[in-house]
């Protein structure tokens, strides 16, 4: 099934699942891996290089956040050009985004690895602590040329109606990758090199196998000979805007928040941060794998004004993304213990009994989480990068610094409530948002006419 025909005339509900649920399968699988790379490095490693890597981990995002602005960015025009039939605009887009994110990876990667040790001694990290978390973070900046592509990849095969071929390479990228740090850190013995290295191969290889069937010319969107323009780039920026300020904002919330950790509770609270962050990771991607996967098919109908089909296909999304949120609320504060121990080697009980403690209080954030969420993400499909930038930056960065100030009478307490206290704040924001919104809905132009970018 083509793209066309899988966004303009599967029913919604269908769609869902054909598109919706195997992003799920996809991301969930990615997700797993992450929680195996903490376990791994927890376990086998030890407490030192698991705090290591979680202060290192912040930059590792910030050497994907251009990529991801790249690959994100283009997605947008890529899907509305082809619901307006303008099939080869779009392989333009899509032929300029992939020359774009190598060559950024190149850059970011050179930076990344050459400023290491000088941006892990600026965390205040000091001695073996410090050694390993420049040396897992320099593989990363090493390998950043041939993997910061294999996110953008992903959305490209979903923009082209080949959602089981993403889901199907992203649980191929999560065993590979899984296998590979297994070997390097259990066999070779590699330690915290070895688990980076791991990551970074799976990433490149799938990447690679990813990119196939684009260079054979199978699929919708085909390589061209790079047509690059002012224009382009600004769209690119623009619609990406919202993923890479909130990757960029995160970090340096997570940055500000180590620091803290670092001189509020040392090592211990810095894996008790990085606990909390691989919880978010699981779930997180879920959400997102379903409402990514559903960008494409509401971008399409966006650009093919058929704004009844936009409204029935979102509801899904909302929907989803709430069961989601819930559900996680209510098993995180329910077993916090048993999630902690996943992490937790058989050291001191009363680490284990401080990670409960502040995961039944970051289990709050999922009360709001899955409606700014899932705002965001409609916001960013319709190309209204402003408001979706807004709930972006201020989820990552603007909220939880107001509540560093707000909570830090309370401490490390103060830091756990932060995450519950920002998704809060964030559903009011996405509230006020989507009723603005609302009102703006009702002067669109209607269904199949032009002047949908006047209305807009």
């Amino acid at each position: 099934m083509n793209s066309h025909e899988l966004f303009t005339s599967t029913p919604p509900r269908k769609l869902f699942f054909y598109a919706a649920l195997p992003g799920a399968v996809g991301m969930l699988a990615s997700a797993l891996y992450q929680l195996f790379d903490g376990m791994f490095v927890g376990q086998f490693l030890g407490s030192t290089p698991f705090a290591a890597l979680n202060l290192a981990m912040p930059f590792v995002i910030i050497n994907f956040a251009l990529a991801d602005l790249i690959g994100v960015g283009s997605s947008v025009p890529i899907s509305i050009h082809l619901g307006r039939h303008e099939d080869n605009e779009a392989s333009n887009y899509f032929t300029c985004a992939s020359v774009l994110i190598v060559l950024a990876g190149i850059v970011v990667g050179a930076v990344i690895y050459a400023a290491a040790p000088l941006i892990i001694s600026l965390m205040g990290a000091e001695g073996e602590f410090a050694s390993l978390a420049v040396t897992y973070l320099r593989v990363y900046g090493i390998c950043s040329p041939v993997t910061t592509i294999v996110f953008a990849v992903d959305n490209f095969l979903r923009i082209c109606g080949k959602t089981r071929e993403s889901m199907f390479l992203n649980i191929f990228m999560s065993v590979l990758s899984v296998a590979l740090e297994a070997f390097f850190l259990l066999v070779l013995r590699l330690g915290i090199a070895g688990a980076a290295l791991g990551t970074c191969l799976g990433m490149a290889i799938t990447a690679a196998v990813a990119y196939v069937p684009f260079f054979r010319g199978k699929m919708l969107l085909r390589f061209r000979r790079p047509r690059f323009s002012g224009a382009m780039i600004k769209k690119i920026v623009f619609s990406g805007a919202p993923n890479f300020l909130n990757n960029i904002a995160g970090r340096i919330t997570s940055i500000l928040m180590n620091v803290l950790l670092v001189r509020l509770g040392g090592e211990t609270a810095v894996s008790i941060y990085g606990i909390l962050m691989y919880v978010e990771g699981f779930i997180q991607p879920l959400m997102y794998g379903m409402c990514d996967s559903l960008q494409p098919a509401v971008g399409y109908n966006w650009g093919a004004r058929a704004f009844s089909r936009v409204k029935a296909i979102e509801k899904y999304c909302f929907t989803a993304a709430a069961i989601i949120s819930l559900a996680a609320l209510v098993v995180i504060f329910l077993v916090p213990a048993p999630i902690a121990s996943v992490f937790l080697g058989s050291g001191d009980e009363a680490i284990l009994e401080s990670t409960a403690f502040a995961l039944r209080l970051f289990s709050f954030t999922y009360v709001t989480r899955w409606f700014s969420f899932a705002t965001q993400s409609f916001m960013l499909a319709i190309e209204r990068s402003g408001a979706a930038t807004l709930i972006s930056v201020s989820t990552a960065l603007i909220f939880p610094v107001l509540l560093v100030a707000a909570l830090w009478p309370l401490g490390l307490t103060g830091l756990w409530l932060n995450f519950a206290g920002t998704s809060l704040l964030a559903g009011v924001l996405s509230a006020f948002i989507m009723l603005r919104f609302k009102r703006d809905w009702k002067k669109l132009p209607p269904e199949g006419s032009v002047g949908i970018e006047e209305a807009a």
